[in-house]
């Protein structure tokens, strides 16, 4: 058997988001028992070029993988495409041959809505209706798809820095555009923004929000208030590589926000080690910087499919 490879629209294709939420939900629930291998996330600065790649290794039930993965906020209005390109090796661990290798752009996009899922399965309260998104980009629409999957909603609010973009998305969505107040004044808010200055303030947020905070994923971004997380249950995607590069990571370093203040990892509480939300009143804050066993979850999940399914181009790397 030969190396499958997959392109973007041929792994969207392949993609179930409701089998997507439950593939990540137990790479959680594993990487929260130790059952998993993730080495630090290994990144290579290039602000001469405008961005920077990460290359993200690990093992989990059975596969291994490797993302190779950019950053690049620029790339559209510079040279028309996507901010973040990803490839993604998955390996045979008996063997070593690389039984694929698939675009993870849109791996990495459904991925990362699915954990946002996940979180707001174990986070957010059982009578949320109520979405706001503070960035409309590719991301929003793919955490929108995967919010669908664990919850109702009846009211959705998208803000964004370009007016247009938080139109056109409100319109596919179903919802209405708005501020970031407005937005994050829902019951489950998601930001998924490049800034590194906060733009959510903690006065926005209601009692029993629940907030997915998905742009700050390299050392330096923030979009929340620190007084936004020193009043909310913080529950991070990876202790090691949420410290490092996570929400948390500039409050951590200026002694705005201590280690001690953030209550788990979402694997300990999905795999039923820790307590999630204890009160409707809480606020609670689920900090995504992006895991590999992620992606390796997911993208295992892809090849199982193009084989039942006949999808991709075989070819033998090794000829």
């Amino acid at each position: 058997m030969g190396t499958l490879i997959l392109t973007q629209s041929e792994v969207r294709s392949l993609v179930d988001m409701g089998e997507a939420v439950a593939v990540i939900e137990a790479a959680f629930a594993a990487h929260g028992r130790g059952d998993t291998q993730m080495p630090a996330k290994v990144y290579l600065d290039l602000p001469q070029h405008g961005g920077d790649f990460r290359a993200m290794p690990a093992y989990v039930d059975g596969a291994a993988g490797v993302k190779w993965v950019n950053s690049h906020p620029r790339n559209p209005e510079r040279f028309g495409v996507p901010a973040v390109i990803g490839t993604y090796i998955l390996s045979d661990p008996d063997t070593a041959l690389p039984r694929a290798v698939m675009d993870a752009t849109a791996l990495t996009a459904v991925r990362t809505g699915a954990a946002a899922a996940v979180a707001t399965r174990h986070l957010a309260r059982a009578d949320a209706r109520a979405v706001g998104f503070i960035g409309c980009g590719t991301q929003a629409r793919t955490m929108l798809q995967a919010l669908r999957v664990v919850m109702r909603i009846e009211d959705l609010v998208a803000a964004d820095a370009d007016a247009d973009r938080a139109a056109a998305f409100a319109r596919h969505a179903g919802g209405r555009a708005g501020t970031p107040a407005e937005a994050a004044a829902c019951d489950v808010v998601c930001t998924a923004t490049p800034v590194r200055e906060p733009i959510v303030r903690a006065e926005w947020v209601r009692p029993g929000t629940h907030v997915n905070a998905i742009g700050a994923d390299a050392h330096g971004k923030q979009e929340l208030d620190p007084a936004l997380l020193r009043a909310a249950l913080v529950v991070v995607d990876d202790w090691e590589q949420a410290c490092a590069s996570g929400e948390v990571n500039v409050p951590l370093a200026r002694g705005e926000l201590r280690r001690q203040e953030i209550h788990a990892a979402l694997g300990e509480i999905v795999a039923g080690l820790r307590p999630g939300r204890e009160a409707d009143e809480q606020i609670t804050v689920f900090d995504s910087t992006g895991l590999a066993v992620q992606d390796v979850a997911l993208a295992r999940l892809v090849l199982e499919r193009a084989r039942e399914r006949g999808v991709g181009l075989e070819v033998d790397l090794l000829a």
